[in-house]
């Protein structure tokens, strides 16, 4: 009888075998390590890595004279990023110190007018005094005579020439006086009017530092270290203040992992708690953290349309819970992760 299977069938069979007993012990050794897995550690593989990238903004409009910075560059603190035409900032500038220096040289001529007007008021007032003088003197000279005319010892014309004399200086005294109240009452408005140009000094200085400002908004730099993303301007364009210029990735901050894990892996994390997390670009380096915060509410509920149950079309959907993990480690295993890198996040369950 010839044989039923041929010594390459048995090979076959044997080999096809030993790859289902490998596949089956594969499989188990799955399932039991992800089971072991499951048991030990809460994990969600919808996590990213976070960092703060801020866009560098113009403060002032103009343009742009020149470039510093290439794509993906790294700068320090203070390094010039761009430069924008200033010359409109700064002729501004010195129209504004021109202002200044007139109202300063007005302040001054005022000044000298006060002084003048103190000295003219001092005359005037010691020339009061004279003509105090001469009608108390005058006073009894008129009152000698009436007494002389009353004993018929004067004549009605000397008694007339000394009351009209003393007329004379009463007058003399009321112009005196006016004199010296019109000299106070122009000091008091040269000083009123000094005060509208310190005021106005004052107001313009408060333009200069403007001005300064403006001009200092000319030259962009960077506000930390850190590195540059994308660059989106060139020499020539023109900008207006608040334009969006570029953005820069801060290097001096800690980076963190937000891991959305569902409200019903929550129960038993802390915070404090220990965390490891794998990069999809690193499958083999395994990373450690902290988790520092819980999110205050879940990520549906800062959305732009938040779902509204009371409508009536409820479907029951599990929610996630940002959960915020500081990355540690040093500046080399930080510098592998990148915003916005997907990672897989274990973190222990508490048992018991």
């Amino acid at each position: 009888m010839k044989a039923k299977y041929t010594v390459t069938d048995r090979i076959i069979t044997r080999i096809t075998g030993w790859l289902a007993g490998a596949i089956v012990v594969c499989l188990a050794a799955w399932g039991a390590y992800t089971v072991w897995e499951y048991y030990h550690y809460e994990y969600t593989n919808d996590a990213q890595v976070q960092e703060y990238v801020n866009p560098v903004i113009s403060r002032a409009g103009g343009f742009i004279v020149a470039v510093r910075f290439e794509e993906n560059q790294f700068v320090h603190r203070g390094d010039t990023l761009l430069l924008i035409d200033n010359r409109e900032y700064v002729i501004q500038q010195a129209q504004t110190e021109a202002s200044i220096q007139r109202e300063e040289a007005r302040l001054q001529v005022l000044e000298s007018n006060v002084h003048t007007l103190e000295k003219r008021a001092a005359s005037d007032k010691a020339q009061i005094n004279v003509h105090k003088a001469r009608v108390w003197k005058q006073e009894l000279e008129n009152e000698r005579y009436g007494k002389l005319y009353r004993e018929e010892s004067a004549t009605l014309q000397q008694l007339e020439e000394v009351q009209a004399t003393l007329d004379v200086y009463k007058n003399a005294y009321l112009s005196a006086v006016d004199s010296y109240e019109a000299a106070m009452a122009r000091i008091n408005e040269t000083e009123a009017e000094k005060g509208v140009v310190k005021a106005e000094i004052a107001r313009l200085k408060a333009l200069l530092d403007r001005h300064k400002l403006d001009v200092s908004y000319t030259v962009i730099t960077a506000p930390y270290d850190g590195r540059m993303g994308r660059r989106i301007v060139e020499v020539g364009q023109m900008i207006d203040a608040g334009e969006v210029l570029g953005f820069i990735v801060n290097n001096e901050t800690d980076k963190w992992v937000v891991a959305n894990y569902k409200e019903t892996q929550i129960e038993h994390m802390r915070l404090g708690d220990r965390v490891t997390f794998t990069a999809d670009a690193y499958p083999g380096k395994t990373f450690t953290g902290t988790i520092i915060s819980f999110s205050p509410a879940t990520g549906s509920s800062f959305s732009l349309l938040p779902p509204d149950n009371s409508t009536g079309n409820f479907v029951k959907i599990v929610q996630r819970v940002p959960v915020r993990i500081k990355v540690e480690g040093d500046r080399s295993e930080l510098d592998l992760l990148k915003v916005g890198m997907n990672v897989n996040v274990y973190i222990p369950k508490r048992h018991g």
